[in-house]
């Protein structure tokens, strides 16, 4: 056990530094994912005139959330692995005696506290822009709001993970992510919260790991319906069927690999 947290915490905090060092950069992430503002402001709008069951505060808090929970949930280790396959940088991970894995898994939770100041930042100036908006979510509301935004980080890093390993038997992984991200823009709830999908559509996007990704901790935090229950089995399910096939295309990639070194 003292080996593994000593391990977690050289990573985490070399991971750290490395992240500082790219103080604007990082800012400019942040701005990035500035989408939901920007979608906040069309729903308010048209929720101007009824009929989404929604109130336009109701949008404007749920885009707030989903800024929050955006920024804790994006994942690039596709792009990372695909170039450390291509260029043959993998071989010098696989001497080390730890999964490669772990080290794309610190550099992520390392980015997160990184940018935590930039993001607060931008949350203080949106309630300072709507201080309509200003809410004191309950203690048991935001205790699973965390816990959700912890399986959401998860379930977005091994399944991007997983179809990373394709990057073993074709040099583009991330055209498959890409093809992934239109489902993910469209069902996760970045978009829209699910409440305003016809009812059978939302019946069956509940089946996919995409509304668990964002409207599911955002609504946890903002107090729009869900079947708490429900959504953390159903994202614990995703991220046991995603390891899995992530361990077993590992396996077979491995005897793919021809990298220098390898």
């Amino acid at each position: 056990m003292n080996r593994i947290l000593t391990t977690a915490k050289a990573l985490l905090s070399v991971y750290y530094a490395y992240m500082l060092e790219y103080r604007a950069e990082l800012f400019f992430w942040v701005l990035s994912g500035s989408l939901p503002i920007i979608l906040m402001g069309v729903w308010t709008e048209a929720a101007q005139g009824g009929g989404f069951g929604l109130s336009p505060l109701d949008f404007i808090r749920y885009f707030i959330a989903v800024f929050f929970v955006r920024q804790f949930s994006i994942v690039w280790v596709i792009w990372e692995f695909e170039r450390e396959i291509v260029e043959g940088k993998l071989s010098f991970r696989l001497l080390q005696p730890l999964d490669p894995g772990w080290h794309h898994f610190a550099s992520h939770v390392a980015e997160r506290f990184a940018r935590l100041p930039f993001a607060a930042l931008l949350m203080a100036l949106f309630f300072w822009l709507y201080p309509q908006a200003v809410w004191l979510p309950s203690l048991s509301s935001t205790l699973l709001c965390i816990l959700a935004v912890v399986l959401a980080f998860i379930l977005r890093f091994v399944s991007q993970y997983t179809f990373a390993m394709m990057a073993f038997w074709i040099e583009r992984a991330n055209a498959i992510e890409s093809f992934w991200f239109l489902f993910y823009l469209f069902l996760s709830g970045l978009i829209a919260p699910l409440e305003v999908f016809p009812p059978i559509v939302r019946q069956i996007v509940l089946w996919t790991p995409f509304p668990y990704l964002i409207n599911f901790p955002a609504s946890l935090l903002v107090g729009l319906p869900v079947n708490v229950t429900q959504g953390f089995l159903a994202m614990l399910s995703w991220i046991g069927l995603f390891f899995v096939l992530n361990r077993w295309l590992w396996r077979k990639g491995l005897k793919q690999y021809s990298g220098m070194g390898a």
